[in-house]
């Protein structure tokens, strides 16, 4: 069946069926390169057990240590390597030896519980499949749906502490509050231990619990429940009630992810992450390195493309609750949305906290921005200037910043060249070095506003549609984008510095509007073709616009 996943589509056929022993519910994900995501999101995140196939003619080849690591990422414990078309190679014992040696070898230090490989056929009445096969005495082993009729793969997070992810909180009067969710560990009964809520810390006792609709004295891990506590405490979707006390929260991390996306990772760039409940804005701050999918070898790497592995540093806009992985499965995976597309980039598992997200704390001060705005009398605002190069966005926001002046307004400009000579001066132009850039930028501006109620004026092609709602978020609700919508052909005119024709002749790479994309702003709150008007037209225009915010 197609499933709805972040708005894409996943094309994973699941199947039910029951026998005597077990009913099962079985992903049936295809094993091509370009369906990898199908397999990661849409199978191996959810199951207990992993059916890898193989063709006995070709063995183990990169697609099946690509879905092996996988598997292993996304913390199945139970492997079945199923070797099949041993028809075709006329069930040679041999052959299927050094396939399941080789496979083995991959696996080694993946942590698996337990690992079957099992000679099979599907063409030739099913051998291995349902019964053991005549054609290979040598297999000593169990024929498929014996063995997994007969596996144990059951985990202990019933015996864990207790853990409830809180999806929704409902009021239906005002006498009940109650948090509502699965639990994924554990259980609790009412009046028992004392819960602690994440991430205020605040404690309390379990007064009722609602399994489905029916009241109960006690629930445990895997049923969906409403709980009531003895007392109010703040708790909202994406809050963790527990009895744990090694569940963190912090706001970064180091995580291992399988990139899904046709557009490339680079460092920098800002999605949504989600984890548990909770969904919030983030960066990825450092590529630390990718996986050979062959060797398991760490690869130096600055940009990682579809399908390829990685180690990441990921920073978050505000705290979130997780965990480790190997503790807990549901507070310790995550997925990665494009902000744009709202699809699935990546999903992956967190490794551990950076010490810096809990050692390093925010110092409230007792002057505050408001303070510091009324001493002059103003709004802070941080005016965005963006377009091309040779769009007239240097010179305009110039020549607005003066007018501002000479009104009594006190202000800042930051100018694209003139960062490049010092804070900026280690960045070069290609696209993580554009995303940091902007990012830097961007946190300045937020500490000018703070500073002094500044009104900061930048002056920056920032291309990308991402960086520039990035800086968005980061500077808050004073960012103000100013779009110079100049057209490519007029800016190639003007080429105040030569640079087009050094562009054009392939002397500059990565140049915006020839060799690299710009990304023209979909809903600025002022928009001016510089082309159109002269520049005191120009100025008066984008000035009236601005009162709008300072007023």
């Amino acid at each position: 069946m197609a499933e709805r996943e972040q708005g894409i589509t996943i094309d994973v056929a699941y199947r039910y069926f029951t026998t005597d022993n077990r009913s099962f519910i079985v992903a049936d994900t295809p094993g091509h390169e370009e369906y990898t995501r199908n397999m990661a999101v849409g199978g191996a995140s959810f199951a207990d057990l992993a059916v890898i196939l193989v063709d006995a003619t070709k063995g183990v080849i990169s697609q099946t240590k690509r879905h092996a690591r996988i598997c292993s990422l996304m913390g199945i414990k139970h492997i079945v390597l199923a070797v099949n078309k041993m028809d075709l190679i006329g069930y040679d014992q041999k052959r299927f030896e050094e396939i399941k040696n080789d496979f083995h070898q991959l696996t080694y230090g993946f942590h698996l519980e337990s690992i079957q490989v099992i000679p099979v056929s599907a063409t030739e009445g099913g051998d291995n499949i349902t019964k053991k096969s005549e054609n290979t005495p040598w297999y000593d082993g169990k024929a498929l749906l014996p063995h997994l009729e007969d596996i144990d793969v059951t985990d202990d997070a019933d015996q864990e502490e207790f853990l409830l992810p809180v999806q929704r909180v409902s009021r239906p009067n005002h006498t009940f509050r109650g948090f509502q969710g699965q639990i994924e560990a554990g259980k609790i009964k009412v009046g028992g231990d004392e819960i602690v809520a994440l991430p205020s810390r605040e404690k309390a006792k379990v007064k009722s619990i609602l399994v489905t609709d029916q009241e109960a004295e006690e629930a445990v891990y895997g049923q969906p429940v409403t709980v009531q506590l003895d007392r109010e405490v703040d708790v909202s979707r994406g809050c963790v009630l527990t009895t744990s006390d090694q569940i963190q929260v912090a706001d970064m991390f180091t995580a291992t992810i399988l990139w899904m996306d046709d557009t490339e990772l680079v460092e920098g760039r800002n999605y949504l992450v989600k984890v548990g409940t909770k969904l919030l804005p983030g960066t990825v701050m450092s590529i630390k390195h990718k996986i050979d999918i062959n060797t398991g070898k760490e690869v130096p790497a600055d940009r990682i493309f579809k399908n390829e592995l990685v180690a990441c540093d990921i920073s978050l806009s505000e705290n979130m609750i997780f965990d480790t992985f190997e503790n807990n499965e549901s507070l310790g995976g995550l997925i990665l949305i494009d902000r744009v597309t709202n699809m699935t980039s990546a999903c992956g598992v967190i490794k551990h906290s950076l010490r810096r997200s809990t050692n390093v704390v925010w110092q409230e001060t007792d002057i505050t921005r408001e303070i510091r705005a009324q001493q002059k009398g103003q709004k802070p605002l941080t005016l965005w200037f963006t377009g091309l190069s040779g769009s007239g966005k240097s010179t305009l926001a110039n020549e607005v910043e003066k007018r501002l002046v000479s009104t009594g307004h006190h202000t800042m400009l930051l100018d694209g060249d003139n960062v490049r000579h010092g804070l900026n001066k280690n960045l070069g132009f290609k696209e993580q070095d554009r995303v940091e850039n902007i990012r830097r930028i961007s946190e300045v501006a937020k500490l000018m506003n703070d500073a002094g109620g500044l009104i900061t004026l930048t002056s920056f092609i920032s291309p990308y549609e991402s960086d520039r709602r990035n800086a968005r978020e980061i500077i808050g609700e004073e960012y103000i984008e100013i779009y110079v919508s100049t057209p490519l052909e007029e800016c190639e005119k003007r080429d105040v510095k030569g640079l087009y024709k050094k562009a054009r002749a392939g002397e500059i790479p990565n140049f915006t509007g020839i060799s690299s994309p710009y990304e023209a702003p979909k809903n600025p709150e002022v928009e001016i073709d510089t082309s159109k008007y002269s520049l005191e037209e120009a100025t008066d225009y984008v000035v009236k616009e601005i009162m709008k915010y300072l007023d």
